[in-house]
Parts: C-alpha cells; sequence; structure tokens
C-alpha cells in the first residue's frame, strides 16, 4: 500500500535492511510491556518497569546481534545511555495512559492465523487482547512514535481493522473497541469496529492481493514516492532517485497471459504481518 517497489525489495528480493535506533527502541518497549504482565498487578509499577528494560535489551542483543551495529560507534556509551533513556520515558507515559494494575490481558503478543474463503491467508501479530466479563473483546496496539494528524487517523486504524478482521473470522466475533495506545506523543486512538467495516477491509485486502499477484507475475512494481522515502535503505536501487532495480527474480509474464498447468507464478497466500504490510515501513 505504501510502495509496491518496496513491497517488491523486501518480499521477492529479500534485500537486507540495516537496523534502526527508531525501530529497536518500539521493539523493546513492546518486549518491556508485555513483560510487566507476568508480575502480579501491585507489582506493575514504572519502577519495575524501567528496571526490566536492561535485561530486555540484552535479550534482544543475544537474538539478534546485528543490533550492536546501532552503537559500533559509540566506546563510551553515551548514545546507548541516551536511546535507552529515551526507552524508558517512553515506558513511563505509558502509565499515564493505561492503569495496568486494572488489567488482566487475555493474550499477549499473540500470533493470529486465518483463510478467508478466497483462500487468501492473513496473518498478524496482536500487542495485546483484553476481555471483559461481558465476553466483550478490545484489541490494543502501541505506537512508540507521535498519533497521526486526524486526516491520517484511517490509515492507522487499517491495521487495527485487519486484526479484527481475523479475529472474526477466526473466532466469529466482532471485537468490542480497537485501540491504538501512542507513546511518543501520549494519545489514545480508539474505534468501535461493526461487519461492514470488516467487510470492507476484506474487499480491500483481497483487492490488494490481486495487484499484488498481478505485480508478481508481470515484474512491474512501481515505486510511489512519498515523504517516507527519505528513510528508504534501497535509495540507490530505486529508479526515483536515478537507480536501477536488480534483476527480477521471477519469470515475467505478460498480463493475462495464461498460467502453466501448476500455476506457478500466482501466489496462493498472502503473509501481512507487522515487518512488511501493516505497520507503515
Amino acid at each position: 500500500m505504501q510502495c509496491p517497489l518496496l513491497y517488491r525489495f523486501r518480499v521477492i528480493d529479500k534485500l537486507p535492511q540495516k537496523p534502526s535506533e527508531a525501530a529497536t527502541r518500539g521493539t523493546l518497549v513492546h518486549a518491556v510491556l508485555e513483560r510487566l504482565f507476568d508480575n502480579p498487578a501491585a507489582e506493575r509499577t514504572p519502577g519495575r518497569a524501567t528496571a526490566l528494560i536492561p535485561g530486555q535489551w540484552d535479550r534482544l542483543l543475544e537474538s539478534k546481534p546485528e543490533l550492536g551495529e546501532l552503537f559500533a560507534e559509540d566506546p563510551g556509551g553515551e548514545r546507548l545511555a541516551g536511546w535507552l533513556a529515551q526507552a524508558e520515558r517512553l515506558v513511563e507515559r505509558w502509565f499515564s495512559l493505561e492503569d495496568p494494575t486494572r488489567l488482566e490481558p487475555a493474550e499477549r503478543e499473540l500470533f493470529v492465523e486465518t483463510e478467508l474463503e478466497s483462500g487468501l491467508r492473513l496473518r498478524g501479530v496482536i500487542d495485546r487482547i483484553d476481555v471483559a466479563p461481558t465476553g466483550d473483546v478490545r484489541i490494543v496496539d502501541y505506537k512508540t512514535g507521535k498519533a497521526p494528524r486526524p486526516e491520517y487517523a484511517e490509515g492507522a486504524l487499517f491495521q487495527m481493522k485487519f486484526y479484527a478482521l481475523v479475529i472474526w473470522r477466526l473466532k466469529g466475533v466482532v471485537p468490542r473497541r480497537l485501540q491504538l495506545v501512542y507513546l511518543g506523543s501520549g494519545d489514545v486512538l480508539t474505534y468501535d469496529p461493526v461487519v461492514a467495516d470488516l467487510e470492507r477491509v476484506e474487499r480491500k485486502l483481497l483487492a490488494l492481493w490481486e495487484a499484488i499477484s498481478l505485480a508478481t507475475r508481470t515484474g512491474e512494481w512501481r515505486p510511489r514516492p512519498t515523504k517516507l522515502c527519505g528513510w528508504c535503505d534501497h535509495q540507490a536501487l530505486c529508479p526515483e532517485f536515478g537507480g536501477t532495480p536488480p534483476v527480477y527474480p521471477l519469470t515475467v509474464r505478460p498480463a493475462g497471459a495464461a498460467e502453466d498447468d501448476q500455476g506457478r507464478m500466482e501466489p496462493v497466500r498472502a503473509e501481512a504481518g507487522r515487518p512488511v504490510a501493516l505497520d507503515g515501513h
């Protein structure tokens, strides 16, 4: 949705991306907020939460050693200390937006997957699911950036409606509320979906996958310039910046050309999750 060519670079060419301080800080904060709920309610305090940060950072480095490159040129540790302090402020701000002593999440970092009648498979990882005594379901997602301006709120909610669609198709329950918690600005964006909303998202996803399938067959992945191009790792390969994409690794077929008996050029599964389709990168 953001840029078809970027989708190709990430999903088909699988080009490596440099780790970023902002994205890694988001991963760290998510891990801390998830682990905090391992403690009894009365112990879910700001101090306990910030105390988790060093250990979670060590675990991240252990699982992804390449993250150490972020601070390779920081022999005195000043940049790392400042970066960890920023993570602390984000965690502390969360306590002004929600009270974890009054929350008992039904699920945390839940992997969900469902297949639509069309055969399209949808996947995602939901930060938190709360279930009220009435059975009402709330889907919560943490964002370490700032809340979007009102005119861009619909785009931000698309990810949440995607999750709601998966839960609806998987469990037969329409979530009562979708909630985005923006730790960067201290805002909370909520939306109460209805069936018609989720049906529209389903139609949009099917159209999107048809476009992806067509581009996969024809090799026509066009760049879509936006202000986000300044943060792209692949400018050197992008025609918008005078670059040339790598040789397309799949067989190219003109639009409308017949497929072989096994349909080898027709993708049959969509995997839409945080790294590519839903998190705005």
